[in-house]
């Protein structure tokens, strides 16, 4: 009579290479890894085509803010003319958008996704460089470079690329914006202030992200407390169209909503 156990451990030796592989696969995949490769794909072409003495590269950059939140800032570029703020984008199909959009859309055969918009997600970045870097929103320029098999199918915004071609825009400006004694303040607030590059940022920093999308209504507005139940509303997205609405905390239990005004 066959043994079931030897069975399982000889299917089981045999096999455990296929399931390592699927894993590491999946890992690759995901979007973690994905905007991981992204970085490092954008760190090796600023390493090859911009020069360190003039362009002083900071990488993958957190920092707390004031209110408590928190901001991740892929790149940045200090150099004489001004800081270079770059948000990374590792994706493929086709990509669509415009400066004024709150979501942008990639398209990958039939499938469709949304996306935020990266132009108002560096945004965030740049206020936090101005509030913390106290320097003047002329100091600082804003690049958006996507990575990887993507194509735009729209007309995209002027500091919005893809692959290498963000470095002949960064290039472009040649009017000195900071002088040496700025540059060396800046980078020492930068070293200062920013949070231990570890797992435990990066988790900390969803965290904080997932409580931002879920903070109270602070407003004047009906909105602000639930019509049924009297819970706080919070502010939720429409998983579908993107759309912005306010929910009762109490979800499940209820259900009520109310539109932005």
């Amino acid at each position: 009579m066959l043994d079931p156990i030897a069975i399982y451990s000889t299917v089981f030796s045999n096999a455990w290479p296929i399931f390592l592989l699927i894993i590491v696969i999946l890992f690759f995949k995901s979007p973690f890894m994905k905007g991981k490769i992204g970085e490092v794909i954008v760190n090796s072409i600023n390493s090859a085509t911009l020069d360190e003495t003039i362009y002083i590269p900071i990488k993958n950059v957190t920092l707390s803010l004031k209110d408590g939140s928190t901001t991740q800032i892929d790149h940045i570029l200090v150099s004489k003319y001004g800081l270079f703020v770059i948000e990374t984008k590792n994706m493929k199909g086709w990509i669509g958008g415009g400066e004024d959009q709150k979501e942008w859309t990639q398209q990958i055969f039939k499938d469709k996704y949304r996306l935020q918009n990266p132009l108002r997600q560096n945004y965030r970045h740049i206020k936090a460089l101005e509030e913390i870097l106290e320097v003047p929103p002329t100091a600082l320029t804003s690049v958006i470079a996507f990575v990887g098999e993507c194509t735009f199918k729209t007309t995209m915004p002027e500091n919005v690329f893809r692959g290498i071609s963000y470095t002949k825009y960064i290039k472009s400006f040649d009017q000195e914006r900071l002088n040496p004694l700025q540059i060396r303040q800046i980078l020492s607030k930068l070293q200062r202030k920013q949070l231990e590059q570890s797992f435990t940022t990066d988790r900390t920093h969803v965290q904080n992200l997932k409580e931002r999308m879920e903070q109270p209504v602070v407003s004047s507005t009906a909105a602000m407390t639930c019509s049924r139940c009297g819970s706080t509303m919070v502010l939720r997205q429409n998983k579908k169209n993107g759309e912005e609405f306010y929910g009762c905390s109490n979800y499940p239990k209820c259900k009520h909503t109310a539109p932005i005004v």
